[in-house]
């Protein structure tokens, strides 16, 4: 599997990930007269001296809030309350664990916040896309920064490691050993061997020097190497993790510089595979993924682009991408997930994609320009939504990937969906302002739903028996949804979300669709509703339909007006309905959101205007 860089290039210009193995440590270093235990870090004196500097206003750019409160960066800042200046605690305190996260407790020339904005001929790291605040370590700023590292220390190594291989984070002792160790003594064409340099006193990532006569490291060594590695590692995420980035290719992902070159010329080398794996097995604190979510990858369209983009739910992160496709619109996977078919909106065709090597493998031309597509539960028929008068669906075989017919239905089609048990699909019409129920066995239109507005997306949610109870579809101008009962085949019901939180959608201009994006977890038990006039999505039970919540979405902030939604499009889960994909077309993002606790956990940078998002299972 091939490895994207689209979130990696994009941290690298927002946040804190940049960062040096090597160059000299200048003042500032820790005075040997110091405590060798100190407290840890205070949230007392975070809050009052430390977190007011996120909030200050550069004269040389944005203040860190800016970005930081709205990107996908480690450095990840709580959006302030409408109308406040500052934060709350409960805001502060999931601050300050952000914040710990960049910090070497007693050492702050191996503390990532305090180099990323550091000047490089001051010892801070190569490049920050919010600019450099201090010239040097005696700005007053720094020096407070610093303080506060100082007064905190690690736990002693023996308490980290001891007699257990995985410390926090989970990162395994005996497979650095086994796999990673021997690729800082391999000897690369053109390249020092890493031992070369790393073995100096002034490196932030210092391998111990090999006794003389011995061509490997001792246990005790070894666990040396292991606890400098282990600092410059974010567990579960290769590609926020400094000891595989730094070396890496930029062009590949990697950072811009590295004085020992470029050892990686792609993610796709066996050496970088390795690191990767071994990164990739642990997890970070408090995070646990469980076995369906690891397995999940969720496919995004960047519908406004050539790209597809696919994240892997385990550690978040962008780890393929599609490339080749203009304007993709619709993404479903064959049964086996060998294929991925993505409607292309330019060529009016299907790509049909090799899921493993990411290349397209056929194009199939359909009758009209395509919007959204689906797939029969068998994986026997591929249905494509032809967005032309007067409305078809295609029917494309998925044996010889040929189209075999065009079922007619009332209207252009926006999008096609298969119900839960497989029998039916439901095609919505924005012109026509209806939705159209098929019946597969047949492919002819069964029955249809007048509405008075435009549909936009919709989902269903399935009797016990598998068959289809409610059909939940959101129409153009309602912040909100109907509800369709399948067996009377009529409207019953039209929810309409709260007004709080409101006043997004304006200057989006996106009025007109201020409710887009619909789902039903996996298990049954929620429906999920997105809002552009309340940036934000929300949560119902079921089968009651009761409000159970929303989660806010990340802001933006434009130099030239107030502030601007994300623009939110579509969902999907992880199989185990633990977490919430959310595409965020204004951001060029995806919100990551914990279904129980309604918390944004993450936010994964994408291509451009991303709107249809899927979940494959990977066996």
């Amino acid at each position: 599997m091939s490895f994207g860089t689209r979130v990696r290039i994009s941290a690298v210009v927002a946040g804190y990930i940049v960062t040096l193995f090597c160059g000299c440590s200048p003042v500032g270093a820790k005075s040997k007269a110091e405590p060798q235990q100190a407290a840890a870090l205070d949230f007392e004196t975070y809050r009052a001296r430390i977190e007011p500097i996120f909030l200050k206003q550069r004269e040389s750019g944005p203040r860190c809030y800016d970005c930081h409160s709205a990107m996908n960066t480690r450095l990840r800042l709580e959006p302030l309350p409408e109308g406040k200046l500052t934060w709350t605690e409960e805001q502060s305190r999931r601050n300050f664990e952000a914040v710990q996260q960049l910090i070497a407790p007693g050492e702050p020339l191996k503390s990532r916040l305090l180099l990323h904005p550091l000047a490089p001929e001051a010892g801070g790291d190569p490049a920050h896309g919010g600019g450099k605040f201090w010239k040097s370590q005696s700005d007053p700023e720094w020096q407070m920064l610093a303080e506060w590292v100082r007064h905190a220390t690690a736990a002693p190594a023996a308490a980290q490691t001891g007699a257990n291989s995985h410390p926090k984070g989970g990162l395994d002792f005996d497979s650095f050993m086994a796999a990673v160790q021997p690729v800082f003594l391999k000897e690369r064409p053109g390249h020092a061997r890493c031992y070369g340099c790393h073995t100096a006193a002034n490196r932030a990532f210092h391998l111990a020097t090999l006794s003389p006569g011995l061509s490997d490291w001792t246990e005790e060594q070894s666990r040396q190497n292991f606890e400098s590695a282990s600092q410059l590692v974010d567990p579960g995420k290769p590609q926020s993790s400094r000891l595989l980035t730094h070396p890496l290719a930029p062009e590949a992902g990697g950072d811009a510089f590295h004085s020992g070159g470029r050892q990686f010329a792609s993610q796709a080398d066996p050496d970088w595979a390795a690191l990767a794996q071994w990164v990739r097995a642990a997890r970070g604190p408090g995070s646990v993924a469980s076995a369906s979510a690891m397995a999940a990858r969720i496919y995004v369209t960047n519908s406004a682009g050539n790209t597809v983009d696919v994240i892997d739910s385990s550690i978040n992160q962008v780890v393929q991408v599609i490339r080749g496709i203009e304007l993709p619109h619709g993404v479903t996977f064959s049964p086996d997930g060998k294929r991925v078919y993505i409607s292309n909106e330019s060529e009016s065709i299907v790509d049909v994609v090799d899921r493993e090597s990411a290349k397209i493998m056929k194009k199939v031309a359909l009758s009209g320009h395509p919007n959204n597509l689906t797939i029969t539960k068998d994986g026997g028929r591929v249905l494509v939504g032809i967005r032309e008068d007067p409305g078809a669906v295609d029917v494309i075989d998925a044996s010889s990937l040929e189209r075999t017919k065009s079922i007619s239905v009332d209207g252009s089609v926006h999008n096609i969906f298969v119900t839960p048990d497989g029998k039916y699909a439901v095609s919505g019409s924005i012109e026509n302002k209806a939705a159209t129920v098929i019946d597969l066995n047949t492919e002819k239109a069964a029955w249809e739903v007048k509405f008075d507005r435009g549909v936009r997306p919709m989902t269903f949610e399935p009797n016990p028996d598998g068959s289809t109870r409610r059909i939940f579809v959101q129409l153009s101008g309602l912040n909100g949804f109907a509800v369709v009962d399948f067996a009377s085949r009529k409207e019953v019901a039209r929810i309409v979300l709260p007004e709080h939180p409101g006043g997004f959608g304006s200057a989006e201009e996106r009025l007109g669709t201020p409710s887009h994006g619909i789902g039903v977890a996996p298990d049954g038990k929620s429906l999920w509703v997105n809002s552009t006039i309340a940036n934000a999505v929300f949560k119902y039970s079921l089968p009651d339909l009761q409000l159970v919540g929303y989660c806010p979405l990340p802001t933006q902030q434009p130099s030239n007006h107030a502030a601007i939604g994300a623009v939110p499009e579509w969902i999907t889960f992880t199989p185990d309905s633990q977490r919430v994909y959310d595409s965020n077309s204004g951001a060029r993002s995806v919100s990551v959101i914990d279904a129980k606790t309604l918390k944004l956990l993450d936010v994964v940078n994408v291509g451009e205007v991303p709107k249809r998002i899927n979940t494959l299972v990977v066996y």
